[in-house]
């Protein structure tokens, strides 16, 4: 599993995307048929969950000039299409590229790429109709509350159905993952699990005790070795997109081939802890660019100011803006308190669409 250092982790780990092309990887109350009610202790009745949630689940083996890869998907509607992550795919979203999803039955079909975010580290593929269709049955991870018992199914290592089982260990962590071409995916509002998620997993399923999807399991953390490898295997650090948020980002990509996310127009550099303390601050953001005409342009922000609020919040991570694209709307609007020639301002940004 490749080493991917992020802030939301511990610095003793190391994250990596799960699965595909890659070499790896506060809460409300119940659960939405109230299943979260049940004790961790007590947890869930595996193997009924597993007969349920099986059929949906498929391997997806995904090739292109780049290399080839496998990752795990789960049938989210009655006319073919499958949900899964970016990286999974991403290996074949080019000329010569092909995929092919597998069913819990042994059949494999070849499938197409509807559309994918590498933002969100979303995708949908489709399949042509038939009989192997079992479609998931959609939760709430709204209801979702910390320590309920869930199980994970997948495709780890290529090994298809396989269930493992844990509880949600914290939620509303915001994970950043390495993507395609340098870039960087965002796992918003992600759920922690202890559940084993190993490469493979990555697009499959996170279930509650009624085997409702309640998250896409996406990344997982590794503990760097004295000889600068990585451990094998999962560690107990899972991390799982929630189902509010990628039923979202499937339907639009379903309904328009792409996701439209809000747009800043705005780049900013993370000032270091001791050039912050100098100018009297804990942290902030430099505003290095103003994209002319956009939003944050409009708003009167300048090249050079220092932000050091993001909605009310001390400014410290470029991720903070980046959330907001993924979270909010065009047209939704954010307040900005900047410093300027050593004076404190505040703009209101009302966000634009993403060219």
């Amino acid at each position: 599993m490749s080493r991917w250092r992020s802030w939301a982790l511990l610095p003793a780990f190391a994250l990596a995307a799960v699965g595909g092309g890659l070499a790896g990887c506060s809460s409300s109350a119940s659960s939405s048929d109230g299943s979260a009610a049940a004790s961790s202790a007590v947890g869930c009745a595996v193997t009924s969950v597993a007969d349920k949630v099986l059929p949906s689940v498929v391997t997806i083996s995904a090739s292109g000039p780049a290399g080839a890869g496998t990752g795990s998907g789960e049938v989210i509607k009655s006319d073919g299409y499958i949900l899964t992550n970016n990286h999974v795919i991403s290996v074949a979203a080019h000329a010569g590229g092909k995929v092919e999803v597998t069913f819990s039955d042994g059949t494999s079909e070849p499938a197409t790429i509807v559309g994918r975010d590498v933002l969100t580290d979303l995708a949908v593929l489709k399949v042509a109709q038939s009989d192997n269709l079992k479609v998931i049955a959609l939760g709430s991870s709204d209801s979702v509350q910390v320590g309920q018992p869930v199980v994970a199914i997948g495709a780890p290592l290529g090994l298809s159905g396989t269930v493992t089982s844990g509880i949600i260990s914290a939620m509303d962590r915001t994970v950043e993952v390495p993507a395609e071409d340098d870039k960087s995916a965002l796992l918003v509002s992600a759920l922690q699990t202890d559940a084993a998620i190993n490469p493979g997993n990555s697009g499959g399923a996170l279930v509650n005790c009624s085997g409702d999807l309640i998250g896409v399991p996406s990344a997982g953390a590794s503990v760097p070795t004295s000889d600068g490898g990585s451990s094998a295997g999962s560690v107990g650090l899972g991390f799982a997109i929630p189902v509010s948020i990628a039923q979202t980002i499937s339907n639009e990509i379903i309904s328009t081939g792409r996701v439209s996310h809000s747009y800043f127009g705005i780049q900013t550099l993370p000032i270091p802890a001791d050039a912050a303390a100098q100018i009297g601050l804990k942290g902030g953001l430099f505003v290095a660019g103003v994209v002319p005409g956009g939003p944050a342009a409009t708003a009167g922000l300048l090249q050079g100011d220092v932000i050091t609020e993001i909605d009310g919040q001390a400014a410290t991570s470029n991720v903070q803006l980046q959330e907001l694209t993924i979270t909010k709307h065009a047209g939704d609007t954010v307040t900005i308190g900047y410093l300027r020639d050593g004076k404190a301002g505040k703009a209101t940004v009302t966000l634009g669409t993403q060219p």
